[in-house]
């Protein structure tokens, strides 16, 4: 039966699994061990958002694996000409092993998923991104050992970012709390979720409106950018609104001496994060942008795999 990874709840069982795999599969690369057991293996990857470390990731992925990926964007597709979702996702499911969407719809996503017969991933959608918060929880997991104990603040807009963030901490025990303004809150239902979670892996939720109130002790601090792709109409509003939610160097001051500044990328500087503190001496984004390769790579050998 295929599995697919559309939201973090799909893996809420292998989560730890997948980190071990990602960090096994790191160390090969990084000894020069090079196996293909993604040999012969296909992955089709729809893009309706441009990205840069989502399709370098998944493309240098499979072919470390020993497969082979290939870019389509709704231009190069019928769908981008009025073929339904679920007719692209039983034509694909024939010529490829695996589907990573990257989409503006959480609804779309799935009906993908529902339709193919292959695995799908979610590149990312308006719900959640789980390949990034894998890839950030294996940078934690590389720069502070064990999750227990650990607090991570997250600063900005409750996006799809923050809500599989949220998840993820609570599946692993991490304390999360988020600092946003009034109305822009993670995902209810996924913040009750996330609240089940941590109730039963020792860990607290909070949901909090002022910045340095929510980086108090933390071990993470973690920033977005404040205007997804689809919302630049709201751009100036967001600005003036998210501006006490930058990250800067009076923020990390506030939370743990030794803590580490994270940010899924493209960074847009001057406005959620300041130069000097993604450049500086806290910062571990680029280590989490290269681990967005290992961690994918354990999705799909893990989907994928006979």
């Amino acid at each position: 039966m295929k599995k697919d990874l559309i939201s973090m709840l799909d893996i809420k069982d292998d989560i730890h699994e997948l980190l071990d795999l990602a960090v096994k599969l790191k160390k090969e690369k990084k000894q020069g061990m090079i196996g293909e057991p993604l040999k012969n293996k296909s992955l089709g990857m729809i893009f309706e958002k441009p990205s840069t470390r989502t399709r370098i990731s998944f493309e240098v992925g499979m072919t470390q694996l020993g497969g082979h990926a290939l870019y389509l964007s709704p231009r190069d597709l019928q769908m981008g000409r009025g073929e339904t979702i679920a007719d692209t996702a039983k034509v694909l499911s024939r010529f490829v092993d695996a589907i990573m969407y990257r989409a503006f719809s959480n609804k779309v996503m799935r009906e993908l998923a529902e339709n193919a017969t292959v695995p799908v991933i979610n590149g990312l959608d308006d719900k959640e991104h789980p390949c990034q918060i894998l890839a950030d929880l294996l940078t934690i997991k590389e720069h502070k050992g064990d999750f227990k104990g650990l607090k991570l603040a997250y600063v900005g807009d409750g996006n799809n970012v923050c809500n599989s963030l949220m998840l993820g901490s609570a599946m692993v025990g991490m304390d999360f709390a988020v600092g946003c303004p009034s109305g822009y809150e993670p995902d209810a239902e996924l913040t009750k979720e996330a609240e089940r979670f941590a109730a039963e892996n020792g860990a607290v939720i909070e949901i909090l409106h002022d910045a340095k109130e929510a980086v108090k002790g933390a071990d993470v601090i973690y920033t977005d950018v404040w205007v997804s792709m689809g919302e630049e109409k709201e751009k100036e509003e967001k600005e003036r609104l998210f501006l006490p939610y930058q990250v800067n160097q009076s923020l990390v001051e506030a939370a743990k001496h030794d803590c580490i500044v994270m940010h899924c990328l493209p960074a847009h500087r001057g406005y959620e994060i300041t130069d000097e503190v993604v450049d500086g001496p806290h910062s571990v984004v680029f280590d989490e942008a290269e681990n967005r390769l290992h961690a994918q790579k354990a999705v799909m050998l893990t989907l994928m795999h006979d």
